[in-house]
């Protein structure tokens, strides 16, 4: 399998596990308390990768070249974070919210790719927000 699929199967496997494990997780447990666990675990399993990704360089010189994006992405993540985790918890189902989010992320992200980096999608890339838009009036005509 060359990378171009592989990191989308690896992305798509992790996005459907992220989503069980999220909505299988206790109501009880302090949402707070429950990333901290989380990110203890990602650090743990990020170690390793310095294995699969060599630094090339020192670990100081490796931190030089992060920019403020990493910094912000911790921002994004958390908030990812803990908007599933409330939404599984307010009643949205596992196969429904992981379609309204990233199908409204994606409507978000169409104007801002063209806008920031110069994309331009085809006409049916346009094509495909229409059907986009209609599953998302689908999904809430049962609400």
């Amino acid at each position: 399998m060359t990378p171009f699929y592989l990191s989308i199967v690896v992305a798509i496997l992790s996005s459907v596990l992220y989503h069980l494990f999220q909505k299988a997780t206790s109501a009880n447990i302090n949402p707070a308390i429950g990333l901290i666990v989380t990110y203890l675990t990602a650090l743990a399993l990020c170690l390793p990768l310095l294995i699969l990704f060599p630094l090339g360089s020192s670990v100081r010189e490796a931190f030089r070249k992060l920019n403020w994006a990493s910094f912000a992405l911790g921002f994004a993540i958390v908030g990812l974070e803990v908007g599933f985790l409330l939404a599984y918890r307010a009643g949205w189902n596992v196969s429904l919210a992981g379609i309204a989010s990233n199908t409204t992320a994606a409507l978000i992200l169409l104007p801002a790719g063209v806008l920031l980096f110069r994309e331009k999608p085809a006409l049916v890339n346009l094509l495909g927000v229409l059907v986009c838009i209609l599953g998302l009036v689908m999904i809430n005509l049962r609400r």
